[in-house]
């Protein structure tokens, strides 16, 4: 909660002014109950109407002044709830984006969604409610049992007896609450989760007709997350008929042994009213609270998780960066000794793998799957660190240089292709912030993707579905491919961005890029493509068994060689 509370300094000043205007709507609501008791004991039953005058103008006064604060008082509290909401939502989004693909791993997509939107939105809740109504609560409670002491000491005894337990009682309801809310919203974000994985796999789920298991799945996460909910609310649900069997209860007493004293003489009417006014007022205060608990017990679990994701610490800086402007100036990359393994794992995916690729060299990377490939790519832009060795770029280790001056320089194709919301000009200058016009045609025509933009119903500023939904993955892939080429770097790495072309297509869109002044790295599965490359790869389980030119292969690798003729279809017999 400390590390949330940071968040409302900004707004010091407005949850001031609305804790004052609050304060004054309490004042006023006290004083009510103590000037009817006056206007009953010294206007109306003594039929003196200059008293019941002068003191229901007052009484009015007083619940106008109450209205107004309320009024103003919501405006601050709401004013304050939602600027909070905004920055902590901003500083969540921020901390997410310097996560590592390590941190990625501790936070599932659907739980941080849910983090963002759900468990902030409890919070901006909370806080409204708490400016508004949270504190004026027990204020009223602690304000109204001292009031009814004023009033009448002997019936105050019977409300500070009840007062006590139900306050230790609705303790106990919200350390409860906190705990049962917590698991409400871990079931939420497996809600979440399915809903998510579902929606990005609608069509393989329709193309296998696994509606019914996908509703049975949806189901059984619907049903952990009902249970869960209904054990929470039940819970709270249950305190408000405690609360007021109670206090009805302690109201009956003061009636009772009010009765009995207004008829021997020793308690005017007006101080019944008045205990029993206050005694109504610890009521509503109380069901406020039942529901206040509920909030804060759901904000409580919220601030956890949210906490969680701003203190954890991203494990890729630029700590051992100097001040010295080192950059990507030719792209040389060299591996020395690397071994690698992701977070949480013993294996090793890369074992001490050692290469040099030389500035504009093409080089090509082999492999099955699972082999390392893309985790040896990912080491490069440092998207990953190394478990062990070095990667060198223009003989500067990626770790000491800047991970922005670093990735600036690189063009990163993934192999899942990935396009946003917006306009194809959009999606390509997404590589380039201020790429020019020119530059995103050039770009676009080199990606082998200008012909098929031209006959787009808007050309470039034709508007993308989600994902890309409405191009065939062909488009896609060259579309990530030309944003990856606007931004001109010096070193491009194609992680298998070029499957779903076909060879001609593929063959002038690795022509093109040879215009341009960088080391080309290039996963893939085609020997066609291998073929073109000035130097091939070849992994095998993390290690780098075999390298070498297309032709220095066939001749000294068995596995190449096999590759080559599995998908050729014939044995090339001038090198066996």
């Amino acid at each position: 909660m400390k590390k949330i509370a940071e968040f409302l300094k900004p707004y010091r000043l407005a949850a001031a002014v609305a804790i004052v205007l609050m304060l004054t709507e309490l004042a006023a609501e006290l004083l009510q109950p103590l000037i009817m008791a006056k206007i009953i004991d010294d206007g109306i039953l003594v039929q003196d109407l200059h008293v019941i005058t002068v003191w229901g103008t007052i009484l009015i006064a007083i619940s106008m002044l109450a209205f107004a604060s309320g009024i103003i008082n919501s405006f601050y509290a709401a004013h304050v709830s939602q600027g909070f909401g905004f920055d902590v939502r901003t500083s969540l989004f921020k901390k997410i984006q310097s996560f590592s693909y390590a941190n990625f791993n501790l936070f599932p997509t659907s739980s941080l969604i849910t983090r963002m939107t759900n468990d902030i939105t409890q919070l901006q809740n909370t806080i409204f409610m708490g400016l508004r109504i949270m504190m004026r609560a027990p204020l009223l409670i602690v304000g109204s049992l001292v009031m009814a002491f004023v009033v009448n000491f002997q019936l105050a005894l019977i409300l500070s007896v009840v007062i006590p337990f139900l306050f230790f009682f609705l303790v106990w309801v919200m350390r409860k609450g906190g705990a049962l809310f917590q698991s409400v919203q871990k079931k939420l974000d497996g809600v979440n989760s399915v809903m998510r994985e579902n929606l990005t796999g609608i069509r393989v789920i329709k193309a296998f007709i696994r509606r019914s298991y996908e509703v049975k799945r949806f189901t059984k996460a619907n049903d952990e997350l009902k249970e869960k909910t209904t054990k929470a609310l039940r819970l709270m649900e249950v305190t408000m008929p405690i609360l007021l069997l109670i206090m009805n209860g302690a109201i009956i007493a003061v009636l009772w042994f009010g009765s009995i004293q207004v008829n021997t003489g020793e308690v005017q009417v007006g101080e019944v009213v008045a205990v029993v006014n206050y005694a109504m007022r610890v009521t509503s205060a109380f069901s406020m609270l039942s529901f206040i608990i509920m909030a804060f017990s759901r904000a409580r679990a919220s601030s956890k998780r949210i906490a969680e994701v701003l203190e954890t610490d991203a494990d890729l800086v630029d700590k051992l960066a100097t001040d010295q402007n080192h950059t990507v100036t030719n792209g040389k990359i060299q591996f020395k000794q690397v071994s690698f393994k992701y977070p949480e794992t013993d294996k090793h995916v890369l074992e001490d793998i050692n290469f040099t690729i030389h500035s504009r060299q093409t080089v090509a990377l082999l492999g099955a799957t699972g082999s390392g490939k893309t985790s040896l790519f990912q080491l490069i832009p440092r998207l990953y660190e190394t478990s062990s060795g070095e990667v060198l770029i223009d003989g500067q280790n990626v770790k000491e240089m800047k991970l922005e001056d670093l990735r600036r320089k690189i063009g990163y194709v993934p192999q899942d292709a990935l396009l946003f919301s917006g306009s194809v000009r959009d999606n390509i200058a997404w590589g380039k912030e201020d790429a020019t016009m020119e530059e995103i045609v050039l770009a676009a025509k080199n990606a082998q993707i200008h012909d098929t933009i031209e006959k787009l119903p808007h050309q470039y500023e034709t508007k993308l579905g989600q994902k890309g939904i409405n191009l065939s993955g062909g488009q896609k892939q060259r579309l990530t491919i030309a944003r990856a080429l606007v931004r001109k770097p010096k070193i491009l790495l194609l992680d298998d961005s070029t499957s779903a072309l076909d060879m001609k297509t593929e063959a002038k869109l690795l022509e093109a890029i040879k215009q341009y002044d960088c080391t080309t790295f290039i996963i893939t599965q085609k020997i066609n493509t291998a073929m073109e490359a000035d130097h091939i790869f070849l992994l095998m389980e993390g290690d780098l068994i075999a390298e070498g030119s297309h032709e220095e292969l066939l001749k000294t690798s068995g596995l190449y060689r096999s590759i080559y003729e599995s998908q050729t279809g014939g044995e090339d017999r001038s090198y066996a």
